[in-house]
């Protein structure tokens, strides 16, 4: 695929404070948590509950959602970004992949995914400016997107280890020093969504 397109807007206009302008958001990849297909049903009511999560920062001033680009969480996150864009008009997507071309080994449906969230992405740009090298890139990219942000979101749980706990310890890093909310979603959370999206579909449902 072609390298990340850069879209040349300044992502970080506003006055930094406590308040929560810009968030990180991460989680899972499919394959951590048993998703495999791109329908899969599980993927509805993880983008159903970011969403939920997403209108309540927007409500308190929310204005960027920053990513990698990652499959998974990542790019839901995205999507439904995307799809809240059309009622808030004053939100915007940043998309900060970790290096160039990261998308080149993933599957087809996931690099056609990728290309048409960078494309609609209100900024874009790799942050080492070269392909895949070295596992530090990856390391890099976490902090960097910490600590360009106010506060991180992320689906994750210590029962169920998987690569967000790295994401998490450079968020956790910043905390220790700087106002810096980590907020989770718990598998609870989703299991909640589930059962609100099965009783809006089946209205005879007990």
């Amino acid at each position: 695929m072609n390298s990340v397109e850069k879209k040349r807007i300044s992502v970080w206009k506003y006055k930094k404070d406590d308040s929560l302008k810009v968030l990180a958001v991460t989680g899972y990849k499919p394959q951590e948590m048993g998703i495999f297909k791109p329908h899969a049903d599980e993927i509805m009511y993880i983008k159903e509950t970011l969403k939920k999560r997403l209108i309540a920062f927007l409500e308190e001033g929310l204005e960027w959602v920053v990513i990698s680009g990652q499959p998974g969480v990542e790019q839901w996150a995205a999507e439904t970004v995307l799809s809240l864009k059309e009622s808030w008009d004053t939100l915007k997507l940043a998309v900060l992949p970790p290096f160039l071309e990261q998308d080149n080994i993933w599957p087809e449906h996931l690099q056609e995914a990728y290309q048409r969230i960078i494309n609609k992405a209100d900024f874009t740009e790799a942050i080492s400016k070269k392909p895949y090298d070295n596992p530090g890139q990856l390391r890099a990219k976490n902090d960097f997107i910490i600590s360009k942000t106010d506060a991180l979101l992320i689906l994750y749980s210590e029962e169920q280890e998987g690569t967000p706990r790295y994401y998490l310890q450079a968020a956790e890093r910043k905390a220790k020093y700087h106002h810096y909310p980590i907020y989770r979603i718990t598998p609870d959370e989703l299991q909640e969504t589930v059962e609100d999206m099965s009783q809006a579909l089946d209205p005879f449902m007990e």
